[in-house]
Formats: C-alpha cells, sequence, structure tokens
C-alpha cells in the first residue's frame, strides 16, 4: 500500500531539548486494541510545542494532527480524520454532559503524554477520530482544532456568563488561537473586535480580518468580554483592570509560571468572571466545521508555510522566532 507501511518504519522528529530536534527512524507503531493506525496528512506547529522544543520530550511531538486511517476493515479506513488530542473514557459524568476535553478518569493528551504527529504514522484512540468532511482539504484540517476549536469553545464558554447579547470584546494576542476567536467572534455576531498584539504582522492579519488594532497595554476602553490569547502575566493584569462590571475575561494563553493576582480595589469593587477554558468539547466539532467553511479563505490565509519532514528543524526555528504564524508539517502526497 505505502511504502513506509510495507518497510515498517518511519520517520519521525524527536525533540531533543535545548532547541534542538533531530529526524530519526523509528519502527511503525501497532495500534493497540481499540485503536487504528494513521497515515498523517498534516501536523500544524503550535507555540505550546515551544515547551518541548526547549525542554524535550519524553514522546513525538505535534498535537494538530489530521490523516488518514489505515486499517483495513475498519469502517473509517481510508477516511480522513482529524485528530482529537485529550484521551477520554465517555463514561464518567464529565464526558457523559459532553466535555470530553476535560475527562476526570483520563488525563493524557496525544503529542504530550503519548505520541504525536511530527512523524509519519500514529496510533489514535477509535473515540479520538474526527472524521473530516470531503470538501475540507487535508492541509486546513488541523485548523479545525487549537485555531478554531479552542477559539471558538472559549467564546461559547464566555456567552454562558456575559449579562449582555453584544459585547465589547478585546482580543490580546494575534497568534493563531487569538485570529481564530477574531474571526469565530464575527460569526457569532460580535459586531467589533478590538486586538492588541505587538507583532506588526500578526496585527495586520487581525486587520484584515476586520479587526480594530489598539496598542498594547492601552487603558482607553473597557470591555464586556477579554479573550486573553498571549499567556502574557502582563496582560492578565490590564484584563481585570479593562473588563467591565457583569463582564467575562476568558484565560486561553498558557503561562506556566505562577501568576500573582493583587486583591486591590479594581479587582473587589466589581462582578465580572474569570474563566479558564480548554480546548473543546467533541460535540462543538461539527460547528467548527461549519467555521472553516464559512471562513475558508480567511483560515487558509494562516497557513503560510508547508514542508516536508527533514526541513522541521529549520521550520520550527523559525516559527520560534516568529517568522510564520500557523506552518505546517506535510506528508500529503507523499506515497
Amino acid at each position: 500500500m505505502n511504502m513506509i507501511l510495507n518497510e515498517k518504519t518511519m520517520q519521525a522528529a524527536d525533540f531533543l531539548g535545548e532547541d534542538r530536534i533531530e529526524i530519526v527512524s523509528r519502527p511503525l507503531p501497532e495500534p493497540a486494541e481499540g485503536e487504528v493506525l494513521l497515515r498523517v496528512a498534516a501536523n500544524a506547529l503550535c507555540g505550546s510545542d515551544l515547551k518541548l522544543w526547549h525542554a524535550g520530550a519524553q514522546h513525538i511531538a505535534g498535537h494538530e494532527i489530521a490523516g488518514w486511517v489505515q486499517q483495513p476493515g475498519h469502517p473509517l479506513n481510508g477516511q480522513l480524520c482529524a485528530v482529537y488530542i485529550p484521551l477520554h473514557c465517555g463514561e464518567c459524568a464529565v464526558c457523559l454532559r459532553g466535555d470530553t476535553q476535560s475527562c476526570v478518569t483520563v488525563s493524557s493528551l496525544i503529542g504530550w503524554n503519548r505520541d504525536g504527529g511530527y512523524a509519519q504514522y500514529l496510533t489514535v484512540p477509535e473515540n479520538c477520530l474526527l472524521p473530516v468532511p470531503g470538501d475540507i482539504d487535508a492541509a486546513l484540517a488541523p485548523l479545525l482544532l487549537d485555531t478554531i476549536g479552542t477559539s471558538a469553545h472559549a467564546l461559547r464558554e464566555a456567552a454562558r456568563h456575559l449579562a449582555t447579547d453584544a459585547p465589547s470584546v478585546l482580543v490580546t494576542g494575534a497568534g493563531p488561537v487569538g485570529l481564530g476567536v477574531v474571526l469565530a467572534a464575527a460569526a457569532l455576531g460580535h459586531a467589533q473586535v478590538d486586538v492588541a498584539e505587538p507583532n506588526p504582522a500578526r496585527a495586520a492579519i487581525a486587520r484584515e480580518f476586520g479587526a480594530n488594532i489598539v496598542p498594547v497595554g492601552s487603558h482607553d476602553r473597557r470591555y464586556d468580554l477579554i479573550v486573553e490569547c498571549s499567556g502574557n502575566h502582563a496582560a492578565r493584569d490590564l484584563a481585570i483592570h479593562l473588563v467591565l462590571p457583569k463582564g467575562v475575561i476568558v484565560l486561553v494563553g498558557e503561562n506556566a509560571a505562577p501568576w500573582s493576582v493583587t486583591e486591590d480595589k479594581v479587582f473587589r469593587r466589581k462582578d465580572f468572571a474569570l474563566l479558564r477554558t480548554f480546548y473543546f468539547p467533541k460535540d462543538d466539532f461539527a460547528a467548527n466545521v461549519e467555521l472553516l467553511r464559512a471562513n475558508r479563505e480567511k483560515y487558509a490565509r494562516l497557513v503560510d508555510d508547508a514542508f516536508p519532514i527533514a526541513e522541521l528543524p529549520q521550520k520550527f526555528a523559525d516559527f520560534a522566532e516568529g517568522k510564520s504564524i500557523k506552518p505546517i508539517l506535510s506528508f500529503i502526497g507523499e506515497q
């Protein structure tokens, strides 16, 4: 079927730490019961992988994955699927209410706690396969996960707490998820979105997407909804000052360093919600597909590079320097 599959080996990226990646040969993985073999089509680079680039990875990294099921006899054999990275039992109370991303029985992520998509193949639990409709290109399918799924989930969760249906919105950080928030906010009917982003190229794309660019650190306006996508503690502190009474702050960006909040009068003297959202529930996937369909050209604008695995070490270094927005490691067309 496939040369690599017949040879029983594959190429994979080994994140060694100290900002080093080596492309190595690994045995083809064998799926356990309840799993399938997936031939990777594309894996999008993500800023959260910088932690593994710096510190090293115990497993093959990569968590924004789309690929074709290679499991003869399986109902999805040959189907392009996105990979839902949180392993989940599907049976606990949290999963049964639909919050599969927060399963309390299984706490494991593909690309972090088991091998991910910076390789030609990986094994995937059957309940983590998200079939991608035929009108969605394989190169765009990874965007259905973090770029669309994480950003849209943040807005949907915030909407449950907002006191107004027409909130004023500020997005801090215009990386892929922040830009995804801009597009999802427009789709949800939010007429005006302000964006604070220091990178001129990313700010320019946010402007192309209809956002109003405001200076980083500006105190000129207050907001009903602030979606913090940078992970910067200064941006989090500023959000507490800028959020209006009965407003909502959603923390999407990640930062492993401790964050201390000063309970001054700005913090104490208003009602507001401070939320943390993670990834998205599986049931949101169909809605995420519709977001991609409705804004296909704009989302495609984010995929600014595609390259083979041999180029990953240099391309990841370029990504770390902010030279690209959403590059993808691509195996599309390989036989």
